[in-house]
């Protein structure tokens, strides 16, 4: 399955910076497939080990963490001879041993001419907590769930993928490319981009496995919960992610802990939360009370929304039928566009590898979407369906004057003034289209 990884991980094999690499992302997003096709196709030999499976493994970096003396050990241990340049070294599920993990520092400062990536599937976790972690000695990459652009790729849509990556005008999809596209963005909003799912429907065309995969997926997160989680914060982190559909589905999307139970409060959540958003499982998105620079500066941290890695799961989780995909634009407004939202926010992460914020005033409008690019502060409203309303939009129009205003809805592509609406599926293109000329 081709993965837009690939460049980066070609980026970071000829970088001059290039140091070991440190691969972070969710439970079964593809990191170990994606690592060994890099190894297989970039290098002329790849060493892979793997210390989940081999417990063994740990007990070589007891002794010592010389990369000299480890590339010797682990060349006799794989039968595989570890040469500088020429072989990729593969340390997967490495959080299982925190002296591999610190062993990363020594490759960067004494033996950098081999080339050593390391991936986990809790290793944003770890990263986040284990206090020998090499910070400074280590390149990191995330792999993300797939895209919509890698959507149409696994189907075989190559040809529209490059053609919407290269279009450049805000003129008009054609309309049969548009209705088409629809379509399509309808079946990525079930199926979602975890590999595994998308695999299943690209050989069976069968919406009933792609959620019976979906299902063992959030089963075996939360079996990570009960057996990487600290102990006294499973039940919370359990009850945060069973609770994401419930508040995505209000209109307020603002996550509330009082819908946990009504004597909830921040603080008792707070560790659940971020090992949730460690483990690359969640994305937060927090309030901005004034758009200025940078955004981090004005967000409060105390008020903000949680959307899931993967929409697909997210439809899963809330049990939606596959039944609704046929139903015009329902799909687009199921749980008060909570499906939509979630979709325009994992695209964004992907395409800016940054979390969003969003923008609110007093109760009388929201912004969905504050992205910093290019020296500005764009405001992006995401609608459900073709709806055209831009209240809020016009409200922040008036407050604070920016040289854009953005629509995502599943109309086509057009602008009215400094209005411009992208469909959906051209969402990871905001804001980088050109000003149209005319």
């Amino acid at each position: 399955m081709k993965r837009d990884i690939y460049k980066l991980l070609e980026g970071w094999k000829r970088s001059a910076r290039r140091k070991p690499l440190v691969l972070n992302g969710a439970r079964q997003v593809g990191k170990t497939y994606a690592l060994k096709h890099f190894g297989k196709t970039s290098y002329e030999k790849m060493a892979y080990l793997n210390f989940e499976k081999d417990e063994k493994l740990g007990q070589y970096f007891e002794g010592t963490l010389d990369p000299k003396q480890l590339i010797r050990i682990l060349s006799i241990h794989t039968g595989i001879e570890i040469e500088p340049h020429r072989t990729l070294l593969v340390l997967d599920e490495i959080q299982e041993c925190p002296k591999a993990l610190n062993s990363l520092k020594y490759f960067c400062e004494e033996a950098n001419d081999y080339h050593v990536v390391a991936a986990g599937s809790l290793l944003g976790v770890k990263t986040a907590r284990e206090k020998g972690f090499p910070v400074g000695k280590v390149n990191f990459l995330h792999l993300y769930p797939l895209t919509f652009f890698e959507f149409l790729s696994a189907l075989g849509h190559e040809k529209i993928r490059v053609f919407l990556e290269e279009y450049q005008t805000y003129e008009p999809i054609p309309n049969p490319l548009h209705e088409e596209l629809i379509q399509i963005l309808k079946m990525y909003f079930f199926i979602g981009g975890m590999p595994e799912a998308v695999a299943e429907y690209s050989k069976t065309d069968n919406l009933t496995i792609v959620r019976e995969v979906q299902l063992e997926i959030l089963n075996a997160y939360e079996k990570d919960f009960a057996k990487h989680a600290p102990q006294n914060e499973i039940m919370k982190i359990t009850t945060v992610w069973q609770q994401v559909h419930r508040q995505l589905a209000k209109e307020n999307k603002k996550f509330v802990f009082a819908a946990i139970r009504k004597s909830a409060r921040g603080r008792d959540y707070e560790e659940a939360i971020q090992w949730l958003a460690d483990a690359g499982l969640i994305h937060k998105s927090y309030l901005v009370e004034s758009p200025k620079f940078p955004l981090s500066a004005y967000a409060d941290n105390d008020v903000f929304k949680i959307f899931l890695a993967d929409v697909g799961l997210l439809g899963a989780q809330s049990n939606l039928s596959p039944q609704i995909i046929i139903d015009g634009d329902l799909l687009f407004m199921e749980f008060k566009g909570a499906l939509t939202e979630n979709y325009v926010a994992q695209e964004l992460i992907a395409a800016k590898h940054k979390n969003p914020y969003y923008w609110a005033s007093e109760g009388t409008a929201e912004i969905d979407f504050l992205i910093e690019e290019e020296h500005e502060i764009y405001p992006l409203e995401v609608k459900a369906g073709i709806s055209q309303k831009k209240k809020s939009l016009l409200v922040y129009n008036q407050k604070y004057t920016p040289s854009k205003l953005i629509r995502a809805t599943a109309m086509n592509l057009k602008h009215d003034g400094n209005i411009y609406n992208y469909p959906l599926y051209l969402i990871s293109r905001f804001p980088l289209l050109p000003q149209d000329k005319t």
